[in-house]
């Protein structure tokens, strides 16, 4: 029975392989010889491909959907000419802000390449510090959400005062973190195979080390450039992340704690060269074949398609608003402008572009504020007061901008600002003092005190030592954790 099932189970494969094929272009079923040989050299020849366990980190967007696509062919041609093929790892990371578009995505393709029964691959989820088993179904808990939460605001809270607030530093944080440690789960894994391009390698090293600042931890190595090099950057930087925020008891373990090689020995196999042909030529495989769903006019905001130009013409509308004193309808249109212009250079065709337009651009703003708000407020359970509170950090060196973030946006706690102070000094203060301080930021006493003895982080340029400056490349849709995953 075992062997009749065995050859049910291959022929369904070859099936797989055969309809995954035909939307493969001449050039992609080139590239596809070359990373079988890319493989077969990193394992150390085919007798040794069926020891060989391959690290793929999904994200859900069209890009982690497409790579996926390609180790799955590689690892079924492998499996119809040579007697055993390499094992598939597929790890993604279940952060606060992954909406179920993206779980949705995941769930599809992975049915469409057969990966849910097939012995010869592993498909993890980790939520909250711990690896699970795939469920796209599964709903993040409450513990996970505040966790979250938190870091987003501990994170956000640290950047400098010329520096507007992203809402990536957390994210980046987070899968840079996850990376190094699902390759070191359940007896590791020999190879970690990506497909981002020198660029968008060395942004993502960019922003880590942007992160890794915030966090409180040692710069990065000014020459650490591209994905060979972020293991080392994971093992120099030690431990828990985000140690330099919080106290060590109150740190997460990776869990199950048992779970987790005591050494790495996973490599780097870079396969971005074999990602071929144009964006829209994939299309018909990403959508017809992989289930692959996105909103056109958010698919062509740039490399990923979870960008949300809503929720960044928010923000901008309410730094302009509160920082900059110009009106929130004034930085929303300046925000939208900058989208259109920069769809434009990237030759996205004029419908599309006046999809965007019919989506931004001929709504009352009110109307696209509050839809904002409420988007933002179900995804990170902030409100707008918070969100403003967030946009000035009134609280890192010693409440140097406390004052101003007061007469700003609440003139009537200005009296009470010598308790403000003696309260994030871990002082007694009045109750009421201490419950407007949790209200206002949405975080505890405690970690407002901790900002409070942190010093401001140097302007953005000065991000990497040895003079390394971080480049803002645009949008990254990676593996790893690409910016707009998670915008």
């Amino acid at each position: 029975m075992s062997t009749i099932h065995d050859q049910a189970m291959n022929y369904v494969y070859q099936q797989v392989l055969q309809r995954l094929l035909s939307f493969f272009s001449r050039a992609e079923r080139t590239a596809l010889q070359l990373l079988i040989q890319r493989l077969m050299v990193a394992a150390g020849g085919a007798e040794r491909m069926g020891d060989y366990k391959v690290l793929v980190t999904s994200s859900g967007t069209r890009d982690s959907c497409y790579t996926l696509a390609l180790l799955r062919a590689a690892q079924l041609s492998i499996a119809g000419r040579a007697p055993a093929t390499f094992q598939l790892r597929v790890a993604v990371l279940r952060s606060g802000s992954m909406g179920g578009a993206a779980l949705d995505n995941l769930h599809r393709s992975f049915a469409a390449l057969f990966l849910y029964d097939d012995p010869r691959v592993e498909m993890l989820m980790v939520d909250h510090r711990q690896v699970l088993p795939f469920n796209h179904q599964k709903s993040p808990d409450n513990d996970s959400a505040d966790a979250n939460r938190i870091n987003l605001l501990m994170m956000g809270h640290r950047r400098a005062r010329d520096e507007p607030l992203e809402l990536w530093d957390d994210v980046c944080l987070a899968r840079a973190e996850f990376c190094g440690q699902i390759a070191r789960w359940n007896n590791g894994v020999d190879a970690w195979v990506a497909s981002e391009s020198p660029r968008r390698q060395k942004q993502f090293i960019n922003d880590l080390a942007r992160a890794v600042q915030k966090a409180g931890l040692e710069a990065l190595p000014s020459n650490a450039v591209s994905f060979d090099d972020l293991f080392a950057v994971l093992d120099g930087l030690g431990g828990d992340l985000y140690r330099g925020l919080y106290a060590e008891s109150q740190l997460l373990r990776w869990r199950p704690e048992d779970g987790f090689e005591s050494c790495r020995r996973t490599t780097f196999v870079d396969i971005h060269d074999m990602a071929v042909g144009k964006l829209e030529e994939r299309w018909p495989l990403l959508s017809e074949f992989l289930g692959f769903q996105a909103e056109e006019w958010v698919f062509h905001q740039g490399e990923g398609e979870y960008a949300d130009p809503l929720i960044e013409a928010h923000l901008r509308g309410l730094e302009a608003e509160f920082i900059d004193g110009s009106g929130y309808e004034c930085g929303f249109a300046e925000h939208v402008q900058r989208t259109l212009v920069r769809m434009q250079q990237m030759q996205v065709p004029d419908p599309v572009c006046e999809q965007m337009i019919a989506r931004l651009g001929l709504q009352q703003t009110e109307e696209l504020r509050e839809e904002a708000a409420t988007a933002l407020h179900q995804t990170y359970g902030l409100n707008e007061a918070q969100w403003v509170c967030l946009l000035f950090t009134p609280f890192i060196e010693r409440g140097a901008g406390l004052e101003r973030f007061l007469r700003s946006c609440h003139p009537g706690m200005l009296v009470a600002l010598p308790d403000l102070h003696r309260a994030m000094q871990g002082l007694h203060g009045p109750e009421q003092v201490l419950q407007w301080m949790t209200d206002v930021s949405g975080l505890p006493i405690r970690l407002i005190g901790h900002l409070y003895a942190m010093e401001p982080l140097p302007a953005r340029g000065a991000a990497r030592s040895a003079g390394g400056a971080a480049e803002d490349a645009g949008n990254a849709d990676t593996g790893v954790g690409g910016r707009s995953a998670e915008r």
